[in-house]
């Protein structure tokens, strides 16, 4: 048995679990550290009425720690003692499991497993959105909506790794818009202020965001196509503002703007591997000297995950909070 944050009759609590196995393609993990999403929010909330899941779930979708053991069906580079950072469901726990293609091999650079798990996530979905969906070419302009999250950290990075020209970022949290200029924005705006638009055309010329890496969408989005240049591409992330609005059909048609979502909940276990492969190939190198980061806001030991959630819903941190397991 081991140590685990399951969902409970009054949510997440500190359990015995069985021990994964690893069968297949999978790999096991002997757990140092996770990293919350957001998305760990949703689902214990979710599984508490009933939504999706039940009782004893083991929560949690980022993790670092050692392989400790494999299926027959894992590519040889990845064996029993390496250090690994990855995702996938089950995470807040002593031991977890996931297919190869979630596993990435933990830098050298990081010493702390604690900071290893702030990026599998982040770096998977930041490199799928901003280079395959949103096709950032360096030289162009961004936007990050919602770019003081730990994805929205992350893109900024990217964008700047990748040689991107202009980059803005919004927070509606004045405290997070003041950081982001260290994190590789040059303007930072408030997304509910009516003259949030205008500050993007004002800052590319008059053009708009070649790019929109969009953790917004809801009542934000008509102001949002009105801030991305003539045929230029919004990738829908997330829904912070909401998940359904009116959509202004003539001004989309107007700005001839491609629009795009992407989630990793209706993606095969091998386009995950793609993504991870495509990801790894472009930011391998900028990972391994250390370049891609993420903050640490906050640490709680594993037996704190109650305590942690209840924190990340607050959405007073900067960065990521952790739960260290070992």
């Amino acid at each position: 048995m081991m140590r685990a944050i399951v969902l409970g009759a009054e949510g997440p609590v500190l359990a015995e679990a069985p021990v994964p196995e690893a069968g297949g393609a999978q790999v096991r993990v002997r757990v140092q550290a996770c990293a919350l999403n957001r998305a760990d929010l949703y689902m214990a909330e979710g599984r508490r009425h009933g939504d999706t899941g039940g009782r004893g779930t083991v929560l949690g979708l980022e993790w670092a720690g050692v392989v400790d053991a494999v299926g027959p069906d894992v590519p040889a580079h990845i064996h029993v003692g390496k250090r690994v950072m990855g995702s996938g469901r089950g995470a807040f726990a002593d031991y977890a499991v996931a297919d190869w293609g979630r596993v990435l091999p933990m830098p050298d650079s990081i010493l702390d497993p604690a900071m290893a798990a702030t990026l599998p996530i982040a770096l998977q979905t930041m490199h799928d959105a901003l280079v395959t969906h949103g096709r950032l070419q360096a030289g162009q302009s961004l936007l990050v909506h919602g770019a003081s999250t730990a994805v929205g950290l992350m893109a900024l990075q990217i964008a700047r790794y990748m040689k991107a020209g202009w980059v803005g970022g919004s927070s509606t949290n004045a405290g997070k818009r003041q950081r982001l200029p260290d994190w590789g924005a040059d303007l930072a705006v408030d997304p509910t202020a009516p003259d949030w638009v205008q500050q993007v055309l004002d800052a590319t010329g008059g053009a708009g965001a070649d790019v929109v890496v969009d953790m917004l969408a809801g009542p934000v989005f008509n102001a949002t196509l009105a801030a991305t240049a003539i045929e230029g591409r919004i990738v829908n992330v997330g829904r912070l503002a909401g998940r359904t609005a009116n959509f202004d059909f003539d001004l989309h048609a107007l700005r001839r703007v491609h629009y795009s979502g992407v989630t990793f909940r209706t993606r095969t276990a091998e386009q995950v591997r793609q993504i991870t492969a495509h990801m790894l190939r472009d930011l391998g190198a900028a990972l391994d000297a250390g370049q891609l980061r993420l903050p640490v806001d906050r640490s709680f030991a594993l037996a704190q995950g109650a305590q942690a959630l209840a924190y990340m819903q607050t959405n007073r941190h900067f960065g990521k909070i952790i739960l260290r397991v070992a």
